[in-house]
Parts: C-alpha cells; structure tokens; sequence
C-alpha cells in the first residue's frame, strides 16, 4: 500500500464540503525557506466528516487504554494479547 508522511494538517471548509490539506513540515529551516510541502489534500462531504471523526474518536480511546496498560508495572512487552489492533 502506498502513503504519505505528514506532520501537518490544516482542515477548511464550504457550506459544500470539507478540505483537509495534509503537509510535511520540516522543522529545521531557514528563515527564507518554505516550510513544508502539501503531501495530499482531500475533500469530503459532512457525513462523512461526521464518520471520520467517530472512527478516529474509537481509534483514540483504544490507542489511550493500550498505552495506559502498558505504563503498568505488570506488563509485559512479550504479551501480544494487547498489542492487537
């Protein structure tokens, strides 16, 4: 599968549709160089901004309560039970 990397992102938006613009922003510049680069800019109507948001909301809580139950005492690196996705 192919991807971009971005560390930048800048949403937008019509009373039409939704623009999120994804960047690559490096952080050791010069004063007169360009920041970053546009890696992907995708537009998308308000449902499914709306499902977008409720699926990145379940991936947050589960990647939170995995990084919670790693930081315990009691967990080990070698239990794969919690490093499904």
């Amino acid at each position: 599968m192919a991807g971009v990397y971005a560390n930048f992102a800048n949403v937008s938006h019509s009373d039409y549709e939704f623009t999120l613009t994804f960047a690559r922003v490096e952080h050791e510049i010069e004063d007169d160089e360009i920041p970053g680069v546009v890696v992907s800019s995708i537009n998308m109507s308000p449902r499914f901004v709306g499902e977008l948001i409720a699926a990145l909301q379940d991936a947050w809580s589960k990647w939170e309560t995995r990084q919670g139950i790693q930081n315990l005492p009691e967990f080990s690196s070698d239990d794969e039970q919690f490093r499904r996705d």
